[in-house]
């Protein structure tokens, strides 16, 4: 099979697969260049309310394809492009992680709103390995992740770490036992489905940028102009599931 990124959508919730099999799903120029404007036609799309970022097969992502780096085709501006198009995707977003999340697979897995992982699954951010400086703002955003102590742990080292000591940094939220994690992530995304899109979008927002009182006051009018509110209470009431149906 050609390196591809695959997609599809079922009952509201996105799935993005890096497919690279012959490379442990290792990164090409044009994946990397594929995923931003996939991305963006998945935000636009209003029938998608969450996200899953996997690989194919048995695991993850091993990172960019070392051979594009070696010719010189695979700019950093490729990679940070699409890690920043996948931090901005407006809609809840999970890294359902197997096998290894190396390099530019931790760093798109990092990108994510949330990461769950099999038992097994191993970590590293590894340019030290290759002399490459990584990316300021992959640097920060792995610094909110798991502080600046691990930061330069993984950094200065380039080891790699296992599902134990990834959740507790907390650059793991959840860890499953073999077998179970294709189960778990599709619950999960089922329950942020049936979610109220407007707090999710404000608490996204909220959560990863500074706050701007002209946006907190935006997401108000927000609250007040949709029935999410009212559904939301009166479903509560009527001891049913709400139907929040607000796209804004």
């Amino acid at each position: 099979m050609e390196p591809a990124i695959l997609s599809a959508v079922t009952s509201g919730v996105a799935t993005i697969s890096l497919c690279n099999p012959a490379k442990r799903n290792a990164m090409t120029p044009d994946m990397w260049r594929a995923l931003p404007p996939l991305l963006s036609s998945l935000a636009e799309d209003s029938a998608v309310r969450a996200l899953v970022l996997t690989g194919e097969g048995d695991t993850f992502c091993a990172g960019a394809d070392i051979g594009s780096i070696r010719s010189g085709i695979a700019p950093r501006e490729l990679t940070t492009d699409a890690e920043e198009a996948l931090a901005a995707f407006p809609k809840p977003t999970v890294a359902a992680i197997r096998g290894h999340a190396v390099g530019g697979g931790c760093q798109l897995a990092a990108a994510c709103d949330l990461r769950f992982a099999e038992e097994g699954a191993r970590f590293g951010v590894t340019p030290a390995r290759l002399g490459i400086v990584y990316p300021a703002t992959s640097t920060a955003r792995l610094r909110r992740l798991v502080g600046p102590s691990t930061t330069k742990f993984l950094l200065y080292s380039a080891e790699l770490i296992g599902t134990e000591r990834a959740l507790r940094c907390g650059l793991v939220d959840e860890v499953l036992p073999a077998g179970t994690l294709e189960a778990r992530v599709a619950e999960f995304t089922a329950t942020l489905a049936a979610r109220s899109r407007l707090t999710q979008r404000a608490a996204k927002e909220f959560t990863d940028r500074p706050i701007d009182p002209e946006r907190v006051e935006h997401w108000r009018r927000q609250e007040e102009s949709t029935a999410e509110v009212a559904e939301g209470v009166a479903a509560f009431l009527e001891r049913r599931p709400p139907r929040f149906g607000w796209d804004g």
